[in-house]
């Protein structure tokens, strides 16, 4: 239970610094909206509009990349949820453990080890952007596929250690964090 409640606390430093990554984007879509039909202006500030607009693609990939484990940890991912709710306890534990062991973790490493050969190239090359005078870091995004599957992984561990020890009897605690206060 502890190494679930250091893998929570990760999960959840890393989300809320993701969470205000948003707010930039947005922020940040604002600023180049502005610019460009108020202003009639392609440099906002000094900076090209294709680096804000690249910007922008960036932290959505981030926001996506490095949020998943986050929604995971307060259970606000998607699922399909036929079942699961109207379930008794037992069988939401049985489901979240083996759920996590049979799906999640596969599908990281499925993930880590399909990405393996494009992240590798982009990092050997030191792949930048498409467009000219783009942002030339696009092999950091690319690298964040790892650290998607890492978190995610991660937080799928926790749920598993979570839900074996309410099984087991040990833990009445809830897999997911309810707490709403921020």
């Amino acid at each position: 239970m502890k190494l679930a409640a250091i893998i929570d606390a990760v999960t959840d430093r890393i989300g809320r610094v993701v969470c205000w990554s948003i707010l930039v984007m947005v922020l940040l879509q604002f600023a180049v909206v502005v610019a460009r039909y108020v202003f009639s202006t392609s440099v906002l500030f000094g900076i090209p509009a294709v680096w804000l607009q690249e910007g922008i693609v960036y932290l959505h990939g981030i926001a996506i990349l490095l949020g998943t484990s986050y929604s995971m940890l307060w259970n606000r991912n998607v699922r399909v949820d036929i079942l699961y709710e109207r379930a008794s306890p037992r069988v939401q534990d049985l489901t979240e453990l083996f759920g996590n062991l049979l799906f999640v973790l596969p599908l990281c490493i499925v993930i880590a080890w399909a990405s393996l050969p494009n992240v590798t190239m982009a990092w050997a090359v030191k792949e930048g952007s498409i467009e000219p005078n783009g942002i030339p870091l696009r092999y950091l995004l690319k690298a964040l596929i790892f650290g998607f599957c890492a978190l995610v992984s991660l937080q799928a561990i926790s749920s598993i250690i979570r839900a074996g020890a309410r099984l087991a009897g040990r833990s009445t605690a809830p897999i997911y964090r309810t707490d709403t206060s921020l």
